[in-house]
């Protein structure tokens, strides 16, 4: 794999894509929870008309919308609205209630939810004590388990995550330690789950851990790594549009161009950006 090179490769804008982590937040069109944290405004929100002309405008034909816990927390409306207005554009990750029962996600699922988002990177591993029951059920639907966790937070999961037969999906390549190179206990662990086959990774979020601006030189062992332990079949990438709490300046652009310089082997990539996801989570060839 080649160093990240900063000649442009304008074939990537042309090649089919699917985004596999973004976020809508529309809080004219659905008010946010009033119990959440946090409250996104401004640059921070995006609809799903907006978005739409995001993936008009870079050649991403389907996009797997992610319920942030930001703004809306467990309601899902913002969410299954988008997912019903796009043609088919879209699948969805939710938020539920760590106590939700089968009839809640069995009605989920009939509406274009493909899984269940745990952020232990927020809400920390006690908030989650409780799911074993859940995952269950997430396993017998087959429900993907979505997490995003950071440093050495999966050292701890990865047996649980790894016993309860779902399908797992790895945000943002762990959020690793970057300080500690490939080494760091949680990313140890995010690579011992290659070997089962039941683990994704997400190839996106650099920003979220690395300690460099772009093009986050400080990430590439990490993509590597996850690149040669996943292989294209169980890595995809994704935006994380619209660059929630962002602490330095994203543009979807270059986040495209990042990927083609890691990956220039163009059947690998085609494989990342298409193939996988269109397999995994059940789009239309669009």
């Amino acid at each position: 794999m080649a160093s990240v090179d900063p000649v442009a490769d304008f074939s990537i804008y042309a090649a089919p894509k699917i985004d596999c982590h973004c976020h809508v937040l529309d809080p004219a069109g659905f008010a946010y929870a009033p119990d959440v944290s946090y409250r996104p405004a401004g640059q921070e929100t995006g609809s799903a008309d907006y978005f739409g002309a995001v993936m008009a405008a870079y050649g991403v034909r389907h996009a797997l919308l992610v319920g942030p816990n930001s703004g809306y927390g467990t309601d899902n409306r913002c969410l299954l609205d988008a997912i019903a207005r796009g043609q088919g554009r879209f699948k969805g990750i939710a938020v539920v209630p760590n106590d939700a029962g089968d009839e809640q996600l069995r009605e989920l699922k009939a509406r274009g939810i493909v899984g269940v988002a745990f952020n232990f990177a927020l809400h920390g591993l006690d908030h989650y004590a409780g799911i074993g029951p859940l995952l269950t059920r997430l396993a017998a639907l087959d429900l993907f388990v979505q997490v995003q966790v950071e440093r050495d937070q999966l050292k701890a999961l990865a047996p649980r995550l790894n016993d309860c037969g779902a399908r797992l999906l790895v945000d943002h390549c762990g959020r690793p330690s970057v300080g500690e190179g490939i080494q760091g206990d949680g990313f140890k662990a995010l690579l011992g789950l290659a070997g089962g086959g039941k683990t994704t990774v997400k190839l996106s979020g650099f920003a979220k851990f690395s300690r460099q601006d772009y093009p986050f030189a400080d990430t590439l062992a990490h993509r590597r790594a996850l690149l040669d332990a996943f292989g294209p079949e169980h890595c995809v990438w994704a935006s994380d549009w619209p660059f929630l709490k962002a602490p330095r300046r994203l543009d979807y652009g270059p986040l495209l161009q990042l990927f083609a310089q890691t990956v220039p082997d163009e059947a690998m990539r085609q494989a990342i950006l298409w193939r996988t996801p269109l397999r995994l989570f059940g789009f239309g060839p669009g």
